[in-house]
């Protein structure tokens, strides 16, 4: 009798058959959403994550759950890691050195580490809907829903990382999704960072960074992964905390600019984002945080990116005695001119002619920065538009990149070459950086004995 009794309690108690990781993870996510829905969508807190890897640990434990090769608590730990984290691609995310992941399919993954190595990862997604739903979770955080009505989305994980993404039907079936993910570290790189790693020298960069201290507008110009972000950043720690800065970025922020010491904030920074509303009344763009900039009484404005109008109001407002930091995606120092000519047309249809004027008065001195073929960044060009007194426009070269090697050594880049020191400022750059403050014995440093005539 007592032996009948020990074989039941044995068979009810003894484990399930083991079921693949997938099954499982299907069977999890059921229970989840359909009963603790609302922690996976407020998921983020270290409470709710505990909550819910309490409640993973309750279902695989009542239900005596198995999976080939896995214990329990590595089986939970990646039952958790799949329904409120990012899968496999948590640990690149969140890692150190990684600047982009470009997902090309479900079974397709690239990362791109900060020295500019690339390559592909061994681990994949299980299909294209898995791939589909992890998406679907980086996408939450920032309130975007990807969908066959929104396959095409924008969003953005946390301040310094953004996300672009394709879906079905705009890739193929088999493709599943398409997406590049940004990890932005403006700060993490200091002057001796730039100057080892060939991006620039240590003259052109303490010519940027005191041109912006003593009012000279600047935008920094080049494709995207050119390294813009980062030298903006750089450029704007540099700047003495006395100077009260007004940031303005879209949809997610990638600058941070506040310094601290002691607990006490000892600079003064506000930084500002724009969001996103299909009610147009909502809806704040940089052209209206720019607006609103100037109320705040600044004396360095950054507008993160110039992508469409607000590039006639941050023109303006570096006409008008504010100094301006800003970017563009352009292919030259001087093509960059009239691609703000053609942002500037979508808020005013202005004459070529009389926009020139006003782009070249408003940002006198151009950045074109690139990433080589090897995945390096250089500063390639630094060019002073110098306007004449009848008018015409005098494009000097300041500092070159020079690339005297450009060959393959098997699969790897081999590019050489050097920073060059090209021409001298204009006459009348010199006068600003004096009348704005600039010491004649730090304008020496750029200008030699020319600054005696000015």
């Amino acid at each position: 009798m007592n032996e009948g009794r020990n074989d039941s309690r044995e068979l009810f108690f003894s484990p399930q058959e083991e079921k693949d990781f997938q099954t499982v993870l299907k069977e999890v996510q059921e229970y989840i959403s359909s009963k603790y829905s609302v922690l996976i969508l407020d998921g983020g807190t270290e409470e709710v994550k505990t909550s819910i890897k309490r409640y993973i640990s309750k279902y695989v434990m009542d239900y005596r759950i198995k999976v080939r090769d896995m214990d329990d608590t590595e089986l939970i730990d990646t039952l958790y890691t799949e329904m409120a984290e990012f899968s496999f691609l948590t640990k690149y995310i969140f890692g150190s050195g990684i600047e982009e992941i470009n997902i090309n399919s479900w079974k397709d993954i690239e990362v791109q580490y900060s020295g500019g190595k690339c390559c592909k990862l061994k681990e994949r997604f299980e299909s294209p809907e898995h791939a589909v739903n992890v998406i679907r979770r980086m996408l939450h955080v920032s309130g975007m829903v990807l969908d066959n009505a929104s396959p095409a989305v924008l969003g953005h994980l946390s301040k310094n990382i953004r996300i672009a993404v394709l879906k079905t039907p705009l890739v193929d079936d088999d493709v599943g999704i398409a997406a590049s993910i940004r990890i932005v570290n403006p700060q993490s790189l200091a002057k001796e960072d730039f100057v080892k790693g060939g991006t620039a020298t240590e003259e052109e960069l303490d010519f940027l960074s005191e041109c912006l201290r003593y009012g000279i507008s600047v935008c920094i110009a080049g494709a995207t992964s050119s390294g813009k972000t980062t030298i903006t950043g750089w450029l704007l720690g540099t700047i003495p905390d006395s100077k009260r800065i007004f940031t303005i970025e879209n949809g997610s922020r990638e600058l941070d600019l506040v310094r601290e010491k002691d607990g006490a904030v000892c600079n003064s920074v506000i930084h500002a984002i724009t969001r996103s509303s299909e009610n147009e009344k909502q809806n704040i763009d940089q052209d209206a945080l720019l607006d609103m900039a100037l109320r705040f009484n600044p004396e360095i404005i950054c507008v993160g990116e110039m992508r469409s109008h607000e590039a006639y109001t941050a023109q303006e407002a570096a006409r008008t005695g504010h100094t301006v930091l800003t970017t563009i995606h352009s292919n030259s120092c001087e093509s960059t001119y009239r691609r703000m000519c053609t942002l500037c047309k979508r808020k005013y249809d202005i004459k070529d002619e009389t926009l020139m004027s006003l782009v070249t008065e408003a940002f006198p001195v151009i950045v074109f920065t690139k990433q080589l073929e090897n995945k390096k960044r250089k500063v390639m060009e630094i060019m002073e538009c110098e306007t004449k007194r009848d008018g015409t426009l005098n494009f000097r070269t300041l500092f070159h990149y020079h690339i005297r090697e450009n060959r393959m050594e098997g699969s790897r880049f081999i590019i050489r070459g050097e920073h060059e020191k090209v021409e001298g400022m204009s006459d009348g750059l010199k006068r600003r950086l004096l009348e704005n403050g600039m010491p004649r014995d730090v304008l020496a440093r750029f200008a030699g004995k020319e600054v005696a005539e000015c």
